[in-house]
């Protein structure tokens, strides 16, 4: 899987979220969304439960993992694209 072709999706998918933040963050507010083509996956209560959903459901590792919150917020690590293999 080359990077470029996981950071246009991390890419698109935070640019979804931005637009769709407003109708979803009142009912999911600190959740975490596993998104796939600009689109939401599904709401987890914990990061790592998004994660694995992902590696489990997208065997070619393209997806993202973002968290429902209005304020910026660094994941450290897990914020940048990188391929964990």
């Amino acid at each position: 899987m080359a990077n470029t072709t996981l950071q246009e999706e991390v890419d698109r998918n935070f640019s979804s979220l931005q637009e769709l933040l407003p109708s979803i963050l009142p009912l999911h507010r600190g959740k975490f969304v596993l998104m796939r083509r600009g689109e939401i996956a599904n709401y987890y209560e914990t990061w790592a439960d998004a994660y694995s959903t992902g590696k489990k459901f997208y065997e070619d590792g393209i997806f993202s993992v973002q968290r429902v919150t209005d304020v910026p917020e660094d994941l450290g690590y897990f914020s940048h694209a990188v391929t964990l293999r």
